[in-house]
């Protein structure tokens, strides 16, 4: 019996994580180094953790990038491509369908009932992200310091691809500080402005227009070329411009478009789809799902074979970890913007307190959260009576 050829061997392991690796980006590669490393033996651990750090300096979805990665480690420039398809594939349309669900079924009762269950558990899981991803990504006074500002920045209306470039700027400035004092003459910022910018459109942010495929193609290009972290991040860049820039969402749809990212497998930036079905339709959830992962696929593209070279660069080092600042005050913005919008009751304030306590207290996954949010939002409908 002859072994499949490493493309086969890529496109099976990846269509199955992309249908059963829920969990959100650390499962996901949790899931990916016991099956490529444990128990495939394609790569060493080491070289896993090299990966893993090459996708955390570029933006974009990280498990994403990670097959990517994973998939041209194994089968060269064509791996690259079949990897991240088939992760992302089985995601998108499975978000696709539940859109189409949600636009055609969302007015009957039993599904607002259900939605209102799901939005303080969306916040929960957002708080629980930020209480467990606060020591890594705020390392050092400074990197505290620029998170406080970036918080500031947000709450006063200054869009996030501002703040993101104010920070990595402040940080590269801080680093050639640093380098002077100690007479080092080594270039620290060498390709760290190309490596955070690709693909971002020049002058800012872009206007929908009638809400057209190519402008949601170009919106979600944007997003996805400057955002770092993990999927929560998603939710503050989706709202800065869909909701507060162009008005053409709710909160309430947004959270509902998160939700579903996050409980169905593969990226949760699949959410992208969802939202893109709202504005425009089939055409739309095509535009914003081919407009969110396209940075990755290019992001790896140009990296993937200098990720050796790219480890070794103190500039990088410092300007991820600005990023990685700015990224937890998003997340805390969020949370006090959407959390204003959520009508507080009994009733939410319980969904909200017990799934905190259930993701910070056990190992229960996020997912499974949002489902028990639902049933409680279902079963008051019902106990409430017509």
């Amino acid at each position: 019996m002859t072994s499949p050829s490493p493309l086969a061997e890529v496109a099976r392991v990846f269509t199955r994580l992309g249908v059963t690796a829920f969990g959100g980006p650390a499962a996901h590669v949790a899931a990916m180094e016991d099956e490529l490393v444990t128990r495939r033996q394609w790569i060493t651990r080491d070289q896993f953790a090299d990966l893993v750090g090459a996708a955390n300096l570029i933006p974009g979805p990280n498990s994403t990038e990670l097959a990517i990665h994973l998939g041209y480690h194994r089968a060269g420039w064509a791996g690259l491509f079949v990897a991240g398809t088939c992760f992302i594939v089985p995601a998108v349309l499975l978000v696709w369908g539940i859109a189409w669900s949600y636009v055609a079924y969302g007015q009957r009762v039993e599904v607002g009932a259900m939605l209102q269950g799901v939005q303080p558990a969306v916040l929960a899981v957002v708080v629980q992200a930020i209480w467990r991803l606060r020591g890594s990504l705020v390392r050092s006074r400074p990197a505290a310091g620029l998170a406080g500002a970036a918080f500031v920045g947000v709450l006063a209306g200054i869009s996030e691809l501002h703040i993101l470039l104010g920070a990595v700027m402040v940080a590269l400035a801080l680093a050639g500080m640093t380098t002077r004092q100690k007479e080092d003459t080594s270039p620290p910022t060498q390709g760290v402005v190309p490596a955070l910018a690709v693909g971002v459109p020049a002058g800012g942010a872009i206007t929908l227009g009638g809400v057209s495929s190519s402008g949601i193609f170009l919106s979600f290009a944007k997003i996805g070329s400057v955002l770092f972290g993990s999927g929560y991040v998603l939710l503050t860049f989706l709202r800065g411009e869909f909701v507060a820039r162009l008005g053409v969402l709710s909160d309430a749809q947004l959270l509902d478009a998160i939700a579903v990212g996050q409980v169905t497998p593969g990226p949760v930036f699949s959410a992208a789809t969802f939202v893109g079905y709202l504005l425009g339709g089939h055409a739309g959830a095509a535009a914003a799902t081919a407009g969110i992962f396209l940075p990755a696929f290019v992001g790896v593209a140009v990296t993937a074979p200098f990720v050796r070279r790219l480890r070794s660069t103190p500039g990088l080092s410092r300007a991820l970890d600005a990023v990685n600042a700015v990224t937890l005050a998003f997340l805390a913005s969020v949370v006090l913007t959407i959390g204003r919008g959520i009508a507080p009751s009994p009733w939410t304030l319980a969904i909200f307190f017990a799934s905190s306590a259930l993701l910070l207290r056990t190992r229960i996954g996020a997912g499974w959260v949002l489902v028990g949010g639902a049933v409680v939002g279902l079963l008051r409908q019902l106990l409430a009576g017509p």
